[in-house]
């Protein structure tokens, strides 16, 4: 059977779900939540036409035949998504009986789920529980959300919201962005009871009063406390004389929190000087863009592109490059109020293999994953304070600007160098 792939957004595909169940929603009066787990790659490749028809006509049967009034959607991936790995898509505690679920599986979806090669899991008889294999377009462990600016990351965020599985979905989803999260009025009381601590105060409006806004309102002028309402998909507009607030609009997805996100901070990032364009060149590129290199990767080096007197000075200027400058990584992660600890051990799981995945968009001439990948490289290095590193990206990175991507070939292997030596130190350090 011919399969039909195409790359895709997630997102896109459960909101046009949402959209398509919005009228049985109302009527049986059901919270759809969707829980997506942090390893969901944004984009996919694959059918997206039939994975939105099969939960379309996954999640009517749970909703037509069940009592509960909140259902829960959960999407999850293996940690170590690489290239083409299963997602798996399941409906616990819906109330249905195992023979309810096999027959409408085996009679109502069978098409569908032969067309997306998808595997029924047993594991528990009352749950639904399928998974799905995709594609990715991107590197398996990093982030599918990139901030443009780093002060937006790990801020603080009380959450108060009546529903449990509501709350630990979002939660979830902010601490994507290294969110640290408070859930409820118990653990409010636990660190203080003080309202100034907090960047983020997101509330549903059924608690919300007008004491509580006036409070607010003051400890908005003190500290600049962004107030975030959760709203229902109809919510009506409303205003309030002298609030500044935003709305997360339900159901919630890790797209709708990376918005938020950018809308509540995009006016606090300090403006950057531009370069005039008017600037000349006064610095032969070809002469210092291959910095990284060593004795032990001159063979990867093809002689006409690199003359013997620019490889000598570059070998030399590398013997003074730290491989991983702790003391500067400890003060970077400190001024954006992360652990450095951390953040080490997060680089290892996010780029431990990353070398392979390097050479194959480089072998393969995808230049905007590869524009990405040392975009992300350069900040997460520089933050750590591995400078060889990250010179190494913004050498990669320049060869855009001054388009001379024939020698990205070089890079491949001076990046796994340079990885496997960075790798160590960072290991060395942690233990």
């Amino acid at each position: 059977m011919h399969k039909i792939e195409k790359f895709f957004d997630i997102n896109m595909v459960l909101m046009t779900v949402f959209s398509s169940l919005e009228t049985l929603i109302d009527e049986k009066n059901i919270e759809l939540i969707y829980d997506i787990d942090a390893t969901i790659p944004k984009e996919l490749k694959g059918n997206a036409e039939v994975l939105s028809h099969l939960l379309t006509q996954l999640l009517t049967f749970v909703f037509e035949n069940t009592q509960k009034k909140e259902i829960v959607l959960s999407l999850t991936a293996p940690k170590d998504f690489l290239y083409e790995e299963s997602i798996s898509f399941e409906i616990k505690e819906n109330n249905l009986s195992k023979e309810k679920i096999t027959s409408f599986l085996e009679q109502k979806l069978s098409k569908n789920l032969e067309l997306l090669d998808a595997e029924i899991i047993d594991e528990d008889p009352l749950d639904i529980h399928v998974n799905i294999p995709f594609k990715l377009n991107e590197l398996g462990n990093r982030r599918y959300y990139r901030l443009p600016d780093m002060t937006m990351l790990g801020k603080k965020v009380l959450l108060l919201c009546k529903s449990p599985k509501i709350a630990e979905s979002i939660e979830k989803m902010f601490k994507y962005f290294l969110y640290d999260v408070d859930v409820g009025l118990d653990v409010y009381r636990k660190q203080g009871s003080n309202m100034a601590q907090y960047d983020i105060l997101l509330i549903d409006p059924d608690l919300s009063t007008n004491m509580l806004e006036n409070i607010l309102l003051k400890v908005q002028k003190e500290t600049g406390l962004k107030y975030v309402l959760l709203q229902s998909p109809k919510y009506s507009e409303v205003t309030k004389t002298g609030m500044e607030f935003s709305s997360l609009i339900k159901p919630v997805m890790q797209e709708s929190i990376y918005e938020l996100i950018i809308s509540l901070f995009q006016n606090n990032i300090l403006p950057r000087d531009n370069r005039s364009p008017e600037m000349k060149n006064i610095i032969d590129i070809e002469k210092y863009i291959n910095k990284t290199e060593k004795k032990e990767e001159k063979s990867f080096i093809p002689k006409n592109i690199i003359d013997t007197s620019t490889l000598n000075l570059l070998q030399e200027d590398n013997v003074k490059r730290v491989v991983l400058d702790t003391k500067l990584g400890k003060e970077n992660t400190q001024k954006v109020g992360l652990v450095y600890r951390d953040e080490l051990h997060k680089f290892i799981e996010s780029f431990t293999g990353s070398d392979k995945y390097f050479r194959q968009v480089v072998n393969e001439k995808q230049t905007w994953q590869i524009k990405e990948f040392c975009i992300d490289l350069e900040k997460y290095t520089k933050m750590l304070g591995a400078k060889s590193m990250s010179h190494l990206a913004n050498d990669v990175s320049l060869l855009f600007v001054y388009d001379k991507l024939d020698m990205l070939p070089i890079y491949t292997n001076k990046y796994h160098l340079e990885l496997t030596k960075l790798l160590a130190e960072i290991k060395s350090y942690l233990n």
